[in-house]
């Protein structure tokens, strides 16, 4: 089973219903849950999720939200080592880093899907864009 790190962007496209983009986090995540994948995520993006939607999203809908999104996603904990990481890394933005470094804690992580493709491109792991992962599962 295909190990997948998901950006912050794509949660946000499935959340916002942000066409045309969330037709591949719709597919994405139907493929976690049918256990095609197995999805992760940074703790970074759920809480970076958490305040982009609070404004728009009554506070108990959102915990419901991000609860209901626990069933299909794995959340990797951004710890003192990734962001000691993150700080000395190669990496010109630090978020990007964390996500990186992030993804990199995992065994065997396949890639990142994100569609920011050019702010990773320094990745040591695969990247593609949500249109491209499908292509290759």
């Amino acid at each position: 089973m295909k190990k997948i790190f998901i950006d912050t962007n794509i949660i946000i496209d499935l959340l916002a219903d942000r066409r045309p983009y969330s037709k591949f986090a719709i597919a994405l995540f139907a493929k976690a849950e049918s256990k095609k994948i197995k999805l992760y995520t940074s703790s970074h993006t759920f809480a970076t999720t958490y305040y982009l939607f609070k404004k728009h999203v009554e506070d108990k809908n959102l915990r419901l939200i991000l609860l209901g999104l626990l069933e299909y996603i794995n959340i990797i904990p951004i710890d003192t080592h990734i962001i000691k990481r993150g700080l000395k890394s190669k990496h010109k933005d630090f978020e990007d880093a964390l996500q990186i470094l992030s993804a990199m804690s995992i065994d065997k992580m396949d890639c990142i899907v994100t569609r920011n493709l050019k702010d990773f491109k320094d990745s040591e792991i695969p990247v593609f864009s949500p249109e491209g992962i499908l292509n290759e599962i």
